[in-house]
């Protein structure tokens, strides 16, 4: 796998990887935009089965790097390949600007194979930008299709959003934005829990090819 032949030949390259992911936050629950998957406390295979009269739903960007938890950032409905972009050229650059120089100017980007991630001017974009540092779909580096269980995003940070934005009802879309930014100042507070998250996508990745390839948290 290659992030772990990165991971092989520079000792910083887990703490310079900014893994990013995007989620659908809705009145009852949240899933995964590209890989269906959902989290839920009592079944992690089904959304809560809740029916309610008016229903909203939000789009939400969010990445972690060096212990530190980026956004999260509500996206724009009907995501596409212009509509990321302007988020990489407009939004991105702002969010990151609380990393050291030093640190952005070694970041490796992290997507997963979305169509509007694998759009040309999205990849000229992340080739001009990160100058062959960075990983996913038609990238220098390639990423697994389908692995959720290997993007901290995926296997910890929206479960933990989840518990906490979803601990009592919701009934509007601005209290479902407002709780979603007040649970991303909660996780931020413990970046060592973070740095340590980031740290297990290499156990992880070891996992998976021992298993070769299907599922390993089991063996975790």
């Amino acid at each position: 796998m290659a992030v772990l032949h990165k991971a092989e030949e520079q000792p910083n390259f887990v703490n310079n990887l900014l893994t990013t992911d995007e989620a659908g936050f809705t009145r009852d629950g949240v899933f995964n935009m590209h890989n269906t998957h959902v989290w839920a406390d009592e079944n992690p295979h089904a959304i809560w089965e809740h029916r309610f009269q008016r229903k909203f739903h939000v789009n939400v960007w969010a990445g972690l790097v060096g212990g530190r938890l980026i956004g999260p950032h509500v996206l724009p409905p009907g995501l596409n390949g212009v509509r990321y972009l302007h988020f990489l050229e407009n939004v991105l650059v702002d969010l990151l600007d609380d990393i050291p120089l030093d640190v952005r100017q070694s970041v490796w980007f992290l997507h997963d194979g979305a169509p509007p991630h694998n759009a040309r001017e999205v990849r000229d974009w992340l080739d001009h930008n990160y100058n062959q540092r960075w990983i996913g779909r038609g990238g220098p580096v390639l990423w697994p299709a389908r692995s959720p269980d290997l993007n901290p995003c995926d296997f910890y940070l929206w479960g933990h959003l989840k518990q906490l934005v979803y601990a009592t009802p919701v009934d509007s879309v601005e209290e479902l934005v407002d709780r979603i930014e007040n649970a991303a100042q909660t996780i931020r507070q413990n970046p060592a829990v973070l740095s340590r998250v980031q740290e297990s996508l290499i156990r992880r990745a070891r996992a998976c090819l021992d298993n070769n390839g299907l599922h390993f948290e089991q063996f975790l």
